[in-house]
């Protein structure tokens, strides 16, 4: 499967979860944080796979 989904999957994950409030107008702490949580792996996604950029002890999704 391509990084590119992966991405764009997790990225729009992390923007529901960041930007969520609930009736009140407050932020929820469990969207907050899966959002946050969804948020670094989109940025993984994007860096080590899309990238190519080298992160100490991360493989691409590639390699084995």
């Amino acid at each position: 499967m391509s990084p590119w989904i992966y991405f764009l999957v997790t990225a729009t994950i992390a923007w529901h979860g960041i930007t969520h409030r609930d009736a009140n107008g407050e932020h929820t702490p469990g969207h907050l944080l899966f959002g946050c949580i969804a948020l670094t792996f989109a940025l993984r996604f994007l860096f080590v796979d899309i990238l190519g950029l080298p992160v100490w002890g991360i493989q691409p999704l590639d390699q084995d």
